[in-house]
C-alpha cells in the first residue's frame, strides 16, 4: 500500500511539474495569424513597409512584434543592428527602451500602493522630505543662469508624478531653455550616465530646483518617474533595480530586461545610429554616452528612461496588462487596480489640462480613436527616446511593438506600422 502511495505521489508531482513547465512555455506562443482573427495577407504589408524603409535608408533596422489574444502572430527583424560592422539585426537583440521604462516604474509604484503603503494623493515630501518646500521660477538671468523663486501653492503628490502634472522639468530634453540651463548648472542627470551617481543623490538635488508651474495645473513631461524610482527604494527598502527584478521581471519571465547589461549580453545590444552623408554611423557622445548600458559605473537606475529590453520581453509586460494584471499564473496587480491605471486621470486633477494619461501610460480617447489609425478608445501607448514605440488595445486584445535605435532622424514607420496592424484585424 505504501509503495502504491509513493508511486501515485510521484505521478502527481511529475504531472504538476510537467503542467507548470508547459504553462511556462506557453507565454506568448507563436501561432498562425488566422487562428486569432488576423489576416496573413495584410500582415505582408508590414513586411513591405519595413523592408522599404530599410532599403530606402530611412531607418537602419527594426524589430516588429504583434500579438493577439496572448499569441504572437508577427515577429520579425529587418536591417542592421550596426551598419559599420555589418551586423544583422536579430529578434533577440536588446534595445534601450528609454521612456518605455516609465510604465514599468509606475507598475512598481502601484504594486506597493496595493499593499497599502501610501495614498496616491499623499505629498511626495511625506516620503522624500527634500520636496517639502516646492518652489516656482520667478525670474531668470540669462547671463549666468541664476534665478529667483517663490513658494508653490501646492505640494507635489504621487499622482502628480505618475501623470506628469507635478511641474518638474526634464533638463536637457526640456522644452523650456531656461529649465535646461537651470538643470545643467545644478548637475542634474536627466536620462542616463556612465558616472558613479546614485538616483537618491540626483533626486534630492532635483527637489531643490524650481517647478514649471504649480502641481496639478498643467501637463509637463518630466523627470517625475525618476523621483518615483527612488520612492520605490524608500518604500520597499530595496534597491530599485533589485525590486524590479524580483517583483516584476523574474515573475513574468522577462529575462532580457534590466538597466545594465552583463558582459555575456554585450554583443546583443543594438547600436544607436544616426546619418552622416547619407550613411548610418554610431551616434557620438553628447551629454550622455549611448554605451551606458555596458560601460561606466552602472549605478544610476533611472525609472524614467534607464531600462534595456527586447520586443518579446516588453510584449510579455503588456500582455500582463491585457490580462488585467496576471500572466501565466502570476498576478502582479488586481483587476481593479489595472482599471484605475488605465483610466484617464487628468480630468480628476484639473478640468483645464488637455491631456489623456492614466497612471502608467498615455491613452487613446474617443477623439483620437475617431480620427483613425490609433486603435480603440482605451488603447494604452508610449514610446522611447531612441525611437521605440508600443501600443496595446484592450478591446481588440492586440499588442504592437516597433523597436529601432536612432537619434536625430525622422521616419514615418511608427505611424504606418500602427495603421497596418489595426488594418490586419479580420474578424
Amino acid at each position: 500500500m505504501k509503495k502504491l502511495f509513493r508511486i501515485l505521489l510521484s505521478l502527481l508531482l511529475f504531472t504538476a511539474c510537467f503542467e507548470q513547465s508547459t504553462a511556462q512555455q506557453q507565454v506568448l506562443p507563436k501561432v498562425s495569424a488566422s487562428t486569432v482573427g488576423i489576416s496573413k495577407e495584410r500582415l505582408n504589408r508590414i513586411d513591405s513597409m519595413l523592408a522599404s524603409a530599410v532599403s530606402d535608408n530611412k531607418i537602419p533596422g527594426a524589430v516588429a512584434l504583434i500579438a493577439r489574444h496572448g499569441k504572437i502572430v508577427y515577429y520579425k527583424a529587418f536591417g542592421m543592428a550596426n551598419n559599420a560592422s555589418n551586423e544583422t539585426l536579430q529578434l533577440d537583440h536588446i534595445f534601450r527602451i528609454a521612456s518605455q521604462s516609465k510604465a514599468i516604474t509606475s507598475t512598481a509604484v502601484m504594486m506597493l500602493w496595493e499593499e497599502g503603503k501610501f495614498s496616491l494623493d499623499d505629498p511626495i515630501s511625506k516620503y522624500i522630505p527634500e520636496f517639502g518646500t516646492p518652489l516656482l521660477l520667478e525670474s531668470f538671468n540669462e547671463a549666468d543662469s541664476s534665478y529667483t523663486t517663490k513658494p508653490a501653492e501646492k505640494q507635489i503628490t504621487i499622482r502628480n508624478l505618475l501623470t506628469h502634472t507635478s511641474g518638474i522639468g526634464y533638463g536637457q530634453i526640456d522644452g523650456d531653455a531656461q529649465f535646461r540651463k537651470i538643470y545643467a548648472k545644478a548637475g542634474i542627470v536627466d536620462l542616463f550616465t556612465t558616472e558613479d551617481i546614485k538616483i537618491a543623490d540626483n533626486i534630492k538635488k532635483l527637489a531643490s530646483l524650481p517647478l514649471h508651474h504649480n502641481p496639478g495645473e498643467k501637463f509637463t513631461y518630466s523627470e517625475g518617474l525618476d523621483v518615483l524610482g527612488y520612492f520605490v527604494e524608500v518604500i520597499s527598502g530595496m534597491p530599485f533595480d533589485k525590486f524590479l527584478k524580483t517583483r516584476i521581471f523574474d515573475p513574468l519571465g522577462m529575462k532580457d530586461t534590466q538597466f545594465y547589461l552583463p558582459e555575456a549580453k554585450y554583443n546583443r545590444l543594438v547600436t544607436v545610429q544616426t546619418k552622416e552623408n547619407d550613411k548610418w554611423v554610431k551616434y557620438p557622445v553628447t551629454f550622455y554616452d549611448t554605451d551606458y548600458p555596458k560601460t561606466g559605473a552602472k549605478q544610476f537606475f533611472s525609472g524614467g528612461a534607464g531600462l534595456t529590453s527586447t520586443a518579446k520581453d516588453y510584449a510579455t509586460f503588456l500582455q500582463m496588462y491585457l490580462n488585467k494584471g496576471e500572466l501565466n499564473g502570476v498576478r502582479l496587480l488586481s483587476r481593479t487596480t489595472v482599471e484605475t491605471i488605465l483610466t484617464n486621470q487628468i480630468p480628476y486633477i484639473s478640468k483645464e489640462i488637455p491631456a489623456v494619461h492614466g497612471l502608467a501610460f498615455g491613452l487613446v480617447d474617443k477623439q483620437k480613436h475617431d480620427l483613425g489609425g490609433s486603435g480603440s478608445e482605451g488603447t494604452f501607448e508610449w514610446g522611447g527616446y531612441f525611437n521605440t514605440q508600443y501600443f496595446a488595445d484592450p478591446k481588440e486584445d492586440i499588442i504592437g511593438i516597433l523597436l529601432k535605435q536612432t537619434q536625430k532622424i525622422s521616419d514615418d514607420t511608427a505611424g504606418k506600422f500602427r495603421v497596418l496592424v489595426n488594418a490586419a484585424i479580420a474578424d
